[in-house]
């Protein structure tokens, strides 16, 4: 459950290392909470320091930039249809561009196997282990 002013780790390679929610994109159901699966509109807290020489692995972002991502790890515990419960230590997110294409190009850490039955096989299929 991720709402406003709520922080989340950033677990791909974009450049940020800390994101705020500012918003929620969906249906107004849920009275403007997110869960895992969820795209939401943030601001980027901490990034990763930007080096004086432009290379290929620049970071994308940079501290303050607002950037929509999808939420894929939340402390809050999800049911899942046979019963069983699952939470992670943190809440997570992946930063996304304008065209709900992933700003990086891999993930560095658990996602949720919600994400695939909400239509963000393309995460899935990057994270290195999926709960």
């Amino acid at each position: 459950m991720i709402g406003l002013k709520g922080t989340l780790n950033v677990i791909d390679n974009s450049g940020a290392l800390l994101i705020e929610c500012v918003n929620v994109l969906k249906q107004k159901v849920n009275n403007g909470w997110g869960s895992v699966g969820d795209e939401i509109v943030c601001v980027v807290k901490r990034a990763r320091p930007i080096a004086g020489t432009a290379s290929a692995s620049a970071p994308k972002v940079r501290q303050g930039d607002v950037r929509r991502a999808v939420i894929v790890r939340t402390r809050k515990a999800v049911r899942r249809p046979d019963g069983r419960y699952i939470r992670f230590d943190d809440n997570a997110a992946v930063l996304l561009n304008n065209k709900r294409e992933m700003l990086g190009t891999r993930i560095g850490g658990v996602v949720s196997a919600d994400l695939r039955m909400k239509g963000w096989g393309k995460i899935v299929s990057l994270a290195p282990k999926v709960v």
